[in-house]
C-alpha cells in the first residue's frame, strides 16, 4: 500500500474515532447510531464496519485509545496516595471534565456496554494499581481506591465544577491523600 493511501486510511480511521468519541460523550451509547457517526466523520458506514466491526467494538476502541493514568501509577509507592489525590483533586477542580467519564456516565444504562466499561476500568486502573500493591488483599484495596476515583469522576460529571464547592487545592489533596492512604495500606 503506498504511503498516501496509508495516511488517508489512518486519517479516516482517526476521524471516525474522534467523531465516535464526541458523540458517545455527548449522547451516550444508546443514542448514537452508525449513520450518525458516519455523517459526523464524513465517512461511509462500510468503512466504519471495516475498520471497527460494529458500534460495540468502536465504543470499546474509543475507551481503549484514551490513555491510562499516564505516569500516575509509576510513582514510587510512598508517593502513590498523594499522586492519586492530586489527580482526583485536579479532576474535581477542572473546567473540562473527563471525556471518557462523560461517555461512561451517559452509556452506563446500556447493558451492551457494561462488559466493555468493566474491562476498561479493570485494564486502565484496577489491575495496574493492584499489581503495585503488596499483600493478599491488594485487589480489594485497589478496588477501594478505584471506587474513589470513579466516584469522584461520576460526581463531577453529574454536578459540574461550579456545583461542587471545595476548599483550596492543597486542602482537597490533603484530605484525599488520607483517603487513598486508608484504601491502599496493607
Amino acid at each position: 500500500m503506498d504511503e498516501t493511501r496509508q495516511r488517508d486510511r489512518e486519517g479516516t480511521r482517526r476521524r471516525i474515532l474522534d467523531a465516535a468519541r464526541r458523540l458517545f460523550t455527548e449522547l451516550g451509547y444508546d443514542q448514537v447510531t452508525m449513520r450518525l457517526i458516519a455523517a459526523e466523520a464524513d465517512a461511509n458506514i462500510a468503512l466504519i464496519n471495516r475498520y471497527f466491526g460494529s458500534k460495540r467494538e468502536l465504543f470499546a476502541e474509543v475507551l481503549a485509545v484514551q490513555g491510562r493514568f499516564p505516569g500516575l501509577l509509576e510513582a514510587p509507592s510512598e508517593e502513590l496516595p498523594r499522586r492519586l489525590a492530586e489527580y482526583v483533586a485536579d479532576r474535581l477542580r477542572s473546567d473540562q471534565g473527563s471525556l471518557i467519564m462523560s461517555a461512561l456516565v451517559r452509556s452506563s444504562g446500556c447493558a451492551e456496554t457494561h462488559e466493555i466499561i468493566r474491562d476498561r476500568v479493570r485494564s486502565a486502573i484496577l489491575e495496574p494499581l493492584a499489581a503495585r500493591l503488596p499483600g493478599g488483599d491488594a485487589a480489594f484495596r485497589a478496588t477501594a481506591a478505584t471506587a474513589v476515583i470513579t466516584g469522584v469522576g461520576m460526581l463531577s460529571q453529574l454536578y459540574g465544577k461550579g456545583e461542587l464547592e471545595a476548599p483550596d487545592r492543597e486542602a482537597v489533596v490533603g484530605r484525599l491523600t488520607a483517603v487513598f492512604q486508608a484504601c491502599l495500606a496493607p
